[in-house]
């Protein structure tokens, strides 16, 4: 038994492969309504346990690193960027 819960204690630090919403959510730095949307729409890999949300750590690490690809692509072509137009 004494094992057992050692074995207990030593994985609470560690932060768990599967997560909730609110969890994934505090993990991306993003509300969990925004979250929510994309599981929702497909944008940010999930799957359903019943009724609720859940996202796998690393499969949103893939994500963000795909996210963060795509982003930093290079820079946008000057002659492509929109004018700022003033505030009246």
């Amino acid at each position: 038994m004494r094992n057992a819960a050692a074995r207990s204690n030593l994985l609470v630090p560690e932060m768990r492969e599967v997560m909730d919403i609110r969890q994934a959510s505090s993990y991306l730095g993003i509300s969990p309504d925004t979250l929510y949307k994309y599981a929702s729409e497909g944008f940010v890999p999930a799957f359903k346990l019943g009724n609720r949300w859940r996202f796998k750590r690393s499969r949103l690490d893939e994500w963000m690193d795909r996210q963060s690809e795509l982003r930093s692509g290079g820079e946008v072509d000057p002659s492509k960027k929109k004018p700022v137009q003033p505030a009246v």
